[in-house]
């Protein structure tokens, strides 16, 4: 049975207009700089990107960046200057959006699943020992050979999940004990802070052991804190962003010459090194990318009153008919998402149902993600099934995740709030 003190609650009301999940805020700052790189005749990546850059490199505290046509490309090429290639494994979660698997998938390697800390979602050094212990014998030069697959575990990948930063300081000391890299997927990171660091800052990236490194990917996808339409970026030591460089452009060993030789001193001469990609950002996105970074703190300010509205309207809710996310001690997420979880065996309907009838009161959400261990082409692939990893698929069957967007008005968001907690209690057994 509800609590009591919910007996009165008067029944959810639809919002006055549709609140959408996730639009970007967009307006005259990004026109004119879309406007001012139109007028200068390159569209393509050239000074606005470096300018980008630049300006991420100062706002993270890196050490290096690169600008890139994805996160996914992050992914693929941070892996690649790791030296993860065929007969390595890597180990991730299965709660991310299936571009972390792919991007090991495109190397060669394997993506070895552990399951996720109920708690907030995100990978645990604990899952990780598990697996190391239990799951691997000792393998050459530290690395572990993976007993199911045979593999030398080389790589951490862990993901900040809906922006709430992973224990990187408990991966950290797994991989300096393991002899592991580390590269992080911080798609949903930007902004984000650690101990007091920004996520992909040389401060969190010192190596776990000598001969091991770490880096972080960062997405600049529409629905992202920084909105590019599309876009990455890869941070970590200049040394190996300067080979991610090269690989992102063909391999061509001085990536400037690419769009330095149109200019009065430039030369159509260049040399390819190595089997590289076509990985390249565009000024185009840059020319997003840095309207954006002006506003970001504006931006973030917003989804973080907008969090505070979700916690504060459902609050009463909480251990009751909710788990709401908080921020672990020493961190500030990037709210990127409000990963909301229902405890269905106290609602008479179940997640699906609830996302329906919130679209029927005009509020937009999404979930955040489906397992990619059951997706059917990992089924295939590695040979995983339902039940393979509990708790990432206990947390994805409640989950729902809650508009964040700073495009969003917060009168519409303080409306939906309150329409979403007369909507569960409607519906509390």
């Amino acid at each position: 049975m509800a609590a009591r003190h919910y007996d009165a609650t008067p029944p959810p009301k639809a919002l006055s207009r549709f609140l959408p999940f996730a639009p970007p805020l967009l307006g005259e700052d990004e026109l004119l700089e879309l406007k001012d790189t139109l007028d200068s005749g390159w569209i393509t990546r050239g000074p606005r990107c470096e300018l980008f850059e630049s300006r991420c490199k100062e706002l993270l505290n890196a050490s290096g960046t690169l600008a890139l046509s994805s996160c996914t490309a992050a992914l693929h090429l941070g892996l690649k200057v790791l030296g993860v290639g065929p007969g390595d494994a890597v180990l991730t979660t299965p709660l991310t959006f299936v571009s972390t698997a792919h991007a090991v998938m495109y190397t060669g390697a394997r993506p070895v699943f552990c399951d996720v800390d109920p708690a907030d979602g995100n990978l645990s050094p604990a899952s990780v020992r598990e697996l190391m212990e239990k799951g691997c014998r000792a393998g050459a030069e530290r690395l572990r050979e993976h007993k199911a697959t045979g593999l030398s575990v080389k790589c951490l990948l862990p993901v900040h999940y809906g922006g709430f930063p992973a224990d990187l300081a408990g991966f950290r000391e797994a991989a300096g004990e393991y002899g592991l890299h580390i590269l992080e997927d911080a798609a949903h990171a930007f902004a984000a802070e650690y101990g007091g660091s920004p996520v992909g800052s040389a401060a969190l990236q010192r190596p776990a052991a000598p001969g091991l490194n770490a880096l972080s990917a960062f997405s600049f996808y529409a629905t992202k804190n920084v909105a590019c339409g599309e876009g990455g970026l890869l941070t970590g030591p200049e040394s190996l962003i300067r080979k991610a460089g090269v690989l992102a452009a063909y391999g061509i060993t001085d990536e400037r010459k690419i769009w330095g030789r149109y200019a009065p001193k430039g030369t159509w001469a260049y040399d390819v090194s190595d089997l590289g990609f076509k990985n390249n950002f565009t000024d185009l996105g840059a020319a997003l990318g840095l309207a954006q970074l002006r506003k970001l703190p504006e931006m973030q300010s917003r989804r973080r009153a907008f969090a505070e509205i979700w916690l504060r309207t459902l609050s009463d809710l909480d251990g009751d008919l909710v788990t709401l996310p908080r921020e672990a001690e020493g961190t500030v997420s990037a709210w990127h998402l409000f990963p909301l979880r229902l405890k269905l065996d106290r609602l008479r309907i179940g997640r699906g149902e609830v996302a329906a009838k919130l679209k029927e009161l005009n509020v937009g959400t999404s979930v955040m993600f489906q397992p990619v261990h059951l997706f059917s082409y990992y089924r295939k692939a590695l040979g995983h099934a339902e039940g393979d990893f509990p708790e990432a698929e206990a947390f994805f069957e409640s989950e729902i995740s809650l508009p964040m967007s700073p495009a969003n008005p917060v009168p519409l968001v303080e409306e939906a709030a309150e329409s979403l907690r007369r909507l569960l209690i409607s519906q509390a057994r």
